[in-house]
C-alpha cells in the first residue's frame, strides 16, 4: 500500500458532495432502472466516480463494508475518509464492493433483515462495464409507471434467477444499487425482473 492510495482525497466539498449523492440514489432507489448522475471519478482512486462517491456518502463507523477485493488500499481510504469498518464476513455487512464479477455472486451471502426488521440488510453496490446496451429485461414493481427495460451489462449467467428468489423473500432481502463511471441505477428488492417475450 503507498502512500497515494492511502491518502487519496475524499469528496472535494463534503457536505455539499455527499448530499447530492445521497439523494440521485435515494432517486435511483425509488425509481429502478432510471440512470442517475452521481459524479465524477476521484483522484487515485481506484473505483469508478460513483462507485466512490456512494461509499463516501453512505457509509460511517456503524456501517461495516464487505470488500470482494479489498485491494488498492481502499479499506483504508473509506475508514479514514468516514470511520467505516471492514466486514471480515458478507453476512456482517451493511455494504458490498463489487468490482469483478467474473469472481461470482451469491445473493444469499448477505443479510436480508429479518420480517420484524427487513433494513437491517446489505446493500450491494457493483460496478459494471456499462448500465444499458446489455441484454434487455423488463422491470416491474414500484416507482416504476408500468414497465422499465433495462439492458445492464457483465452481469452472470445465473443473476437474475438468484434475484427472483432475493424479490420472492420480499420483505427481507438485499438491494442493489449498480454503477459504471459516474453513474448509478438502483434496483430495490421490490422490483420483478422479467425476460421480454422471443428474447
Amino acid at each position: 500500500m503507498n502512500g497515494a492510495q492511502t491518502l487519496a482525497p475524499g469528496l472535494t466539498d463534503g457536505v455539499h458532495d455527499s448530499q447530492q449523492a445521497f439523494r440521485a440514489v435515494l432517486d435511483a432507489l425509488a425509481r429502478p432502472g432510471q440512470v442517475r448522475r452521481i459524479g465524477p471519478a476521484l483522484p487515485d482512486v481506484a473505483l469508478g466516480g460513483a462507485m466512490a462517491r456512494l461509499l463516501l456518502s453512505l457509509s460511517d463507523d456503524e456501517t461495516p463494508v464487505w470488500w470482494q477485493r479489498a485491494d488498492a488500499g481502499l479499506p483504508h481510504w473509506l475508514r479514514f475518509h468516514t470511520g467505516a469498518t471492514v466486514a471480515e464476513r458478507p453476512e456482517a455487512a451493511s455494504f458490498a464492493v463489487f468490482t469483478d464479477l467474473g469472481q461470482g455472486l451469491a445473493l444469499s451471502d448477505f443479510a436480508a433483515g429479518t420480517t420484524a426488521a427487513p433494513e437491517f440488510s446489505t446493500t450491494l453496490l457493483i460496478e459494471l462495464p456499462g448500465l444499458a446496451d446489455g441484454p434487455v429485461l423488463a422491470w416491474h414493481g414500484p416507482g416504476i409507471q408500468t414497465v422499465q427495460h433495462v439492458g445492464l451489462q457483465g452481469l452472470p449467467a445465473d443473476f437474475w434467477t438468484r434475484w427472483q428468489a432475493n424479490h420472492a423473500a420480499f420483505p427481507q432481502g438485499v438491494d442493489i444499487i449498480f454503477t459504471c463511471g459516474d453513474r448509478a441505477l438502483g434496483l430495490p428488492r421490490t422490483t420483478r425482473v422479467r425476460r421480454l417475450e422471443g428474447v
